[in-house]
């Protein structure tokens, strides 16, 4: 993935900054982890549309680092809304990824935070303070952080999706009538599937650990802080139809294995939106 006009000495410095912001985020969550979390319902469309004080402080506390270091980077987040998104540097944020598991005591809610330079996701990571761990990536290559050693990461070989261990969140929640009916098709081939593991699996690929996942209805906030951290690591991020995916979220397959990918695009071009 190139990383535009972004020079690697600037990279690196995003990158390090990049820690602080997981740092500070997990410093609000942690205590509210298992604990009162100050749960409210946001509603709408989705129905039960979770919330809590987790959620909203670690993204002001990520806004507010932001604003003392780089304070002409522009903001997107899912609390929050947008501030200067057509700014040069854009930071993407969910907070909490996964609420309804952060709200059942589940250790696979993670802190999803993406940069764009000029337009284009450059540097991403996926943390789970809880555990420990923040995978991390751009364009240079991808790692994982965890209690005091750095792993590099790389996607594994996995060309046949008889042999892919897969994953979504809810598919019965999540995708409409056919893209139920995509996302059973595909999972009748795969060898294994999961479910409820919101961008966790997203790391996971990029661990070689999954073959793919398939989501839809997404945001920009829960998907751009994977795309360099998948590419880093030699994966793909695509829409159903195979494309790039735009700044706008929607139906997205991570996957490690180009061939892998082609076999599963068969079923999801035919509900690809």
């Amino acid at each position: 993935m190139p990383v535009s006009s972004l020079a690697a000495g600037r990279l690196a410095e995003l990158d390090t900054f990049l820690l602080e912001l997981n740092a500070a985020s997990a410093d609000v969550i942690l205590p509210l982890y298992r604990a009162d979390h100050g749960l409210e319902d946001k509603g709408g469309a989705r129905g039960f549309d979770p919330v809590t004080a987790a959620d909203k402080g670690a993204e002001a506390a990520i806004r507010k680092l932001i604003a003392e270091r780089y304070p002409d980077h522009g903001i997107i987040g899912e609390e929050y809304g947008e501030d200067r998104s057509e700014a040069e540097f854009v930071w993407v944020l969910d907070p909490v990824d996964g609420t309804r598991a952060f709200i059942a005591g589940l250790p696979l809610w993670t802190t999803l935070i993406g940069l764009r330079h000029e337009g284009r996701p450059v540097l991403g990571s996926i943390g789970q303070p809880y555990l420990g761990e923040v995978f991390i990536g751009h364009a240079g290559g991808s790692r994982l952080i965890a209690r005091g050693e750095t792993q590099a990461l790389q996607v594994r070989p996995c060309p046949n999706l008889t042999d892919a261990v897969i994953a979504t969140t809810d598919p019965e929640g999540c995708f409409d009538g056919p893209e139920l009916g995509a996302w059973t098709q595909v999972r009748a081939a795969a060898r294994l599937a999961r479910l409820g593991c919101d961008a966790y699996a997203y790391a996971m690929v990029a661990m070689g650990r999954m073959d793919m996942v398939i989501e839809a209805g997404l945001k920009a906030w829960d998907i751009e802080s994977a795309i360099p951290l998948v590419e880093g690591a030699g994966g793909l991020v695509t829409d159903w139809r195979g494309r790039p995916v735009g700044q706008s979220g929607g139906q997205i397959v991570i996957a490690g294995d180009r061939a892998c990918l082609d076999e599963a695009l068969v079923a999801l071009r035919r509900s690809a939106k």
